[in-house]
């Protein structure tokens, strides 16, 4: 059965809201990625560079992630839709029927597709406009 996580969107104060949630919970980063360590990290300003593409921290039995949101790639935040719920399926299988059915009535946002880091990953807002993300591993498993 796919695990779910909580995925956080900030305006740029990620990486203090996760060294905040780090010195609450413990523990260490399993990832934090910048976007100048992307493929279109050049093409970004150097502040948009510095700021963070993905971090995870575990907590418990989960995994709280996060991300910067762009305001110079036209992503906006209010209030309710600054974060998405994170599914990690454990087959290829079952990502695309995960995908597929969160995704009748809503909106896809990012199809389920390869990625510059290795999953197959795509993006969602099912019909109660809530926010989901696919993300299949399949070296992780």
């Amino acid at each position: 059965m796919a695990k779910i996580n909580p995925y956080l969107n900030f305006l740029g104060k990620t990486e203090e809201a996760f060294n905040f949630y780090k010195s609450v919970f413990g523990g260490e980063f399993l990832t934090l990625q910048r976007f100048k360590d992307t493929p279109h990290g050049d093409s970004m300003s150097a502040e948009d560079k510095e700021k963070i593409m993905h971090v995870a921290l575990p907590i418990g039995g989960n995994i709280l992630m996060g991300t910067d949101a762009l305001e110079s790639m036209g992503q906006n935040l209010k209030f309710g839709d600054n974060f998405s719920i994170a599914i990690d399926p454990e087959s290829m299988d079952e990502a695309n029927s995960l995908f597929n059915g969160l995704a009748v009535g809503g909106q896809v946002m990012m199809p389920l597709e390869k990625m510059f880091w290795g999953a197959w990953f795509g993006m969602l807002v099912d019909k109660y406009g809530v926010q989901w993300m696919v993300n299949y591993d399949d070296s992780q498993k």
